[in-house]
């Protein structure tokens, strides 16, 4: 089981919105018809805002969804999340969410989840070709063409 510790309401935001769904559906994989989510290849992996984000404007959007579901005290979270009966104020809290997570990536937000998807690989992209330079190995072969032990390029 996965627990953030000491989550604030903005990574609750950032988890449950339509971005971070879309990097799990596209990154982490299926076990029967439920998502597999995996710390190391989904959480991990997942391209953060710009470092000078302001994320404490997803912080009322947040309790809005928090807040939208406590509306609903006797249903589970899969009743409130079936598409076709979502409370419509849960829905309303979580496009405003979305689209406020949405500009945190790009101004002029996204229209579709294959652009979300495609931004992020990009930005996946970017964060990982520096790490790939760094972690270069080279093999040593002797002289009679046998590999030996990998050295670290630095």
């Amino acid at each position: 089981m996965f627990v953030l510790q000491n989550a604030s309401l903005a990574d609750f935001a950032l988890l449950t919105s339509a971005m971070h769904m879309a990097w799990l559906r596209h990154i982490g994989g299926r076990l029967k018809s439920d998502y597999r989510y995996s710390i190391g290849l989904v959480y991990n992996t997942f391209p953060m805002p710009p470092k000078d984000a302001d994320l404490s404007k997803l912080e009322p959007l947040a309790q809005a969804v928090l807040d939208a579901r406590a509306a609903h005290p006797g249903a589970t979270l899969a009743n409130l999340y079936d598409p076709d009966l979502m409370p419509p104020d849960l829905r309303r809290a979580h496009r405003a969410l979305d689209r406020a997570v949405d500009r945190l990536y790009r101004r002029s937000g996204f229209s579709s989840e294959r652009e979300r998807v495609e931004h992020l690989f990009a930005l996946y992209e970017k964060m990982y070709t520096p790490l790939q330079a760094k972690a270069k190995v080279r093999v040593r072969v002797s002289r009679s063409g046998v590999a030996r032990r990998p050295l670290t390029t630095r």
